[in-house]
């Protein structure tokens, strides 16, 4: 009679591999984290030294430390500074919903922009800001409304699954129509102001700093903490329900979650495209990790953002663009080199 080996040498060598995958994947994301937030410093510092008014660097940390001279001191702390806190809060909240809606979608076209939710926002912003003029709500809260209303219609009617993307694209084109009606109905000023908002930009943009800061703290954390149930759902939902993952209402939170930092995002810059669709791909291809990198998505988003709005203030002289209009060169650009390699890809 023969008996069974013991099961601790069985075990090791099959977790071995896999635990150090895992480790070997982790480094990797938090080597990216820690090289994009240097670029991002790096940056950060070259925003607030250049400009119209050029700071020579010996003179910004005296201005940050609170002395320096008081014009200077204006220029640094109420205009550069929060315009390049927005960036970075904006980018990371876009990236984080870029991550997390991907995953939920399982499609890696997936994209709040894409589908409609980042549309339904500004439209919610729009009807705030050109239809109800003087009421008591903000278009921050119109922004929230309106992602939420596209997002439980697009629920509603495609479920989680990958009808959610063509019923979200249907959705956008309604809105884009809808916001196009807005804007011809607004006075003229009125509906220039809100055409360059509509871009996406971060002219002004400063004031709502502390209160997009408050909830990027919250709801990033959130964010990490439910995508470590879609990587389970990504293995497939049979074996997820299988393992007592509730994958429904895991994709339902996700999906809400992704909703709200996209409200966040559009509040703070309006509605910026294809930050929230490149900043996953880039953190898939960095760490050649599939599963949803929410913390590194966030931090490419801002880095994203934050260069993107450097190239918008200085690729034609004496002219800003909006910084949407520049995402959205680049961002299309990658979405037709994106969609290139999938081609080829499956024509092989």
């Amino acid at each position: 009679m023969t008996t069974a080996p013991p099961l601790g040498p069985t075990l090791g060598p099959t977790l071995g591999p896999g635990r150090r995958t895992l480790r070997r994947h982790t480094r990797r994301a938090v080597l990216t984290c820690l090289v994009v937030l240097m670029l991002s410093a790096g940056l950060a510092v070259g925003a607030l030294a250049s400009g119209r008014y050029a700071t020579p660097l010996a003179d910004l940390w005296p201005v940050l430390t609170g002395g320096g001279d008081p014009g200077l001191r204006f220029v640094l702390l109420e205009l550069r500074l929060p315009r390049i806190g927005t960036a970075l809060t904006v980018g990371a909240a876009l990236g984080g919903a870029g991550a997390l809606f991907q995953s939920a979608s399982r499609n890696p076209l997936g994209s709040p922009d894409i589908v409609g939710f980042t549309v339904g926002a500004a439209t919610g912003a729009l009807v705030v800001l050109l239809v109800l003029d003087g009421t008591s709500l903000t278009p921050a809260v119109g922004t929230a409304l309106g992602g939420a209303a596209v997002a439980a219609t697009a629920l509603l009617l495609g479920g989680t699954g990958q009808r959610l993307i063509l019923v979200g694209i249907g959705l956008s084109a309604l809105l884009t129509s809808v916001n196009a009606y807005l804007l011809t109905r607004a006075e003229v000023t009125d509906a220039q102001n809100a055409a360059v908002w509509l871009v996406g930009s971060l002219n002004g943009s400063g004031a709502h700093l502390p209160l997009l800061l408050g909830a990027l703290t919250v709801l990033l954390p959130l964010a990490v903490v439910v995508a470590r149930g879609l990587r389970l759902i990504e293995t497939g939902d049979e074996k997820a329900l299988s393992l007592g993952v509730p994958v429904r209402r895991q994709r339902l939170t996700a999906t809400a979650l992704a909703v709200a930092l996209t409200a966040v995002g559009v509040a703070g810059a309006g509605p910026v495209g294809f930050v929230a669709l490149a900043a996953p791909h880039l953190a898939r291809r960095v760490t050649r990790v599939a599963a949803p990198l929410v913390t590194t998505s966030a931090v490419l988003g801002a880095a994203l953002l934050l260069a993107a709005d450097q190239l918008a203030q200085r690729l034609i002289p004496g002219q800003q663009l909006p910084v949407g209009a520049v995402t959205g060169v680049l961002g299309g650009g990658y979405l037709a080199l994106v969609l290139a390699w999938t081609w080829r890809g499956r024509s092989r």
